[in-house]
């Protein structure tokens, strides 16, 4: 009984937590030093169509609700909140051979966790990576955007990868 216990352990996938700590703190370090070196709105130019521009984000991806009165502050705290416990839910139910989904998770729940961080502590998100095209322009991130997109991508292409079988779908293709 004993050894049941240690091998369901040693194939959890909450191992894979430390990746979503990584993703915090560069995402937190990268969010500090953007907010102490560069100057509100003033775009500085690294290569041709990428700028660091600094901006603070009070609605979701896009900007989506910023302009709303201020409760989206905390729908999206407590949204993002849920999302990291049914995430982490998840993880702990994966299978020892999910180790891809298990990094889509962590890569995702990092992400909010340090979006929310700035939510809860400034009241909006630091953004500062800010790519163009001639006039048009991408809506300024950070990293654990980024982190998010990755992984919600990740979780996408998992789908095409597996085949039916795996999915449980192999019974009704016949």
């Amino acid at each position: 009984m004993d050894t049941v216990m240690v091998d369901e352990r040693e194939g959890s996938k909450l191992k894979w937590l430390w990746l979503a700590v990584l993703v915090i703190a560069v995402d937190l370090g990268t969010k500090y030093m953007a907010t102490a070196m560069l100057t509100y709105g003033n775009p500085v130019p690294v290569i041709p169509s990428f700028n660091l521009t600094l901006l603070h984000n009070t609605g979701a991806a896009f900007s989506f609700l910023a302009d709303a009165a201020g409760w989206q502050r905390w729908f999206f705290v407590a949204l993002a909140l849920v999302v990291s416990v049914v995430l982490t839910g998840w993880l702990k139910k994966l299978k020892a051979n999910e180790t891809w989904t298990a990094i889509a998770i962590v890569l995702i729940l990092g992400g909010a966790i340090g979006n929310v961080y700035d939510r809860v502590v400034h009241g909006y998100v630091v953004d500062f990576l800010h790519f163009y095209w001639q006039d048009w322009h991408f809506p300024a991130f950070n990293l654990a955007d980024t982190a998010i997109t990755i992984g919600a991508a990740m979780m996408v292409l998992d789908v095409f990868r597996k085949p039916a079988e795996d999915s449980g779908d192999a019974d009704r293709s016949k």
